[in-house]
């Protein structure tokens, strides 16, 4: 199972559409966690114009942090099967 990480805000269509093909997929097994940068400054500053975006979550061995690291942003339009074709390059 791939853990992923979605950097969105309330109001983003193209974060809510993302996040909508995301959980349809269907041939990938996802863990799906949705953070929103208007909760933390940290991530406004960071991600303010960028979202939204993909990140893999990795957990290397149990006493390790976790490292997150960015995926290629997907095209709006790609369907969901496109998006899971796109996801298996990098999961």
């Amino acid at each position: 199972m791939a853990n992923l990480i979605l950097y969105s805000k309330p109001g983003c269509h193209l974060c809510e559409g993302l996040q909508t093909k995301l959980e349809q997929l269907r041939s990938l097994e996802i863990d799906l966690e949705v953070r929103d940068i208007t909760k933390r400054d940290d991530w406004f500053q960071a991600f303010q114009y960028e979202i939204p975006l993909l990140y893999k979550l990795e957990q290397k061995d149990a006493t390790a942090a976790a490292i997150e690291t960015p995926l290629p942003r997907p095209a709006p339009r790609l369907s969901v099967e496109q998006l899971e074709r796109f996801l298996q390059k990098y999961l």
